[in-house]
């Protein structure tokens, strides 16, 4: 199975919102960051297992720091959902992958 998870960055990080035909999740992660490696599988099965009704995609805070500027990134995990390009629902980490989709259900 190919990687349901999109990487962004700063170049195509505003082209993919604003041409997203549906919800974008945006995990802003880094590498040294334990919780945001334990929530990558989550972010796996639930990006594989809903693949018609949101994108998932991730940001490397360290390797793109404009783009974690840009959206006030103070901690991470951050995730923000964007709906039409606009951040529409902001949240840090989530419990599992039923906190995660609890987070999410306005949108899948």
């Amino acid at each position: 199975m190919a990687d349901a998870i999109t990487i962004l960055n700063q170049s195509s990080f505003a082209e993919e919102l604003a041409n997203a035909d549906k919800p974008v999740l945006v995990d802003f992660w880094a590498e040294w960051c334990g919780p945001c490696r334990a929530l990558e599988p989550v972010l796996k099965e639930v990006a594989a297992e809903n693949l018609d009704k949101i994108t998932v995609a991730k940001v490397n805070v360290d390797e793109n720091p404009d783009i974690a500027r840009q959206f006030d990134i103070m901690s991470i995990p951050t995730l923000i959902v964007f709906d039409k390009g606009q951040p529409v629902h902001r949240f840090q980490g989530a419990s599992g992958k039923a906190g995660l989709l609890q987070q999410l259900d306005a949108y899948i």
